[in-house]
């Protein structure tokens, strides 16, 4: 069954040649609102998530709402496996899929085909599969001839068009996205835009990361508020028609 669970889920990020200055103890405690600590050492830790206890099911679409510096991104990247828990545990079950850095993996001096690769496989794909949507992926992407020249050549419009190709050319069980993506390349957008709901149509979670409460009423049924690294507020959205028609 595919799901995301975290119990007492907490991430530290310790904060180097910080434990002398002057913002460190009570200070730090209320400019912060908390999320500055430190240890017996007097080493200075950021709280970027405290004791997050969040149950995610099969077919739920959850908007993670909150300011800068909230959690929320630190939260996606954790159920990514890009961070792991310093304290509580996270299980994940089920592929994931990251529209968060579309550029991960991607060599700059390398070719759009070899790119295509590189991107796959930190995706998790397997050669196979890479192989087997490459030809789709190159002809969704309009780059032509352009595959075969080095992506340091290409605009960023370019390179936006092909890591978008790639991210969504293979369906995943859990979509992660850290606000709604946008080509930027107005030719391309619209069936960019078309593309990307139906992949995130076919996942059986979507989790995204926003900004716009209007957003996530719109395509989510629930909506969790962090605030400082903690859970404010988790509750479901009163019901009406959805969609990914932004």
């Amino acid at each position: 069954m595919v799901s995301i669970k975290a119990h007492n889920l907490s991430i530290q990020f310790p904060v180097y040649n910080a434990a002398h200055r002057s913002f460190r103890g009570n200070f730090i405690k209320v400019a912060t609102g908390g999320r500055f600590s430190s240890d017996v050492t007097n080493h200075v830790y950021i709280n970027a998530l405290d004791q997050i206890n969040l149950n995610i099911q099969n077919g739920e679409r959850v908007a993670l709402l909150g300011h800068n510096g909230s959690g929320k991104s630190t939260l996606l990247r954790a159920i990514a496996g890009v961070y792991y828990p310093t304290g509580g545990s996270l299980e994940v079950e089920g592929s994931i899929s990251t529209l968060i850095d579309l550029h991960q993996g991607m060599d700059a001096e390398a070719t759009g085909w070899d790119n295509i690769i590189l991107r796959g496989l930190a995706m998790g794909m397997s050669r196979a599969e890479i192989n087997g949507r490459k030809n789709e992926i190159a002809e969704f992407s309009e780059l032509g001839d352009f595959l075969n020249i080095p992506v340091r050549t290409y605009s960023s419009g370019m390179k936006l068009r092909l890591a978008f190709s790639v991210s969504t050319s293979s369906p995943r069980n859990i979509v992660l996205m850290d606000e709604w993506l946008s080509t930027g390349d107005a030719s391309f957008s619209e069936k960019a835009t078309l593309r990307l709901i139906d992949y995130l149509g076919k996942a059986s979670i979507l989790v995204i990361a926003t900004h716009s409460e209007k957003l996530a009423m719109r395509i989510c049924d629930r909506i969790v508020t962090l605030s400082h690294g903690k859970v404010e507020n988790d509750s479901p959205v009163i019901s009406q028609e959805k969609d990914f028609i932004i």
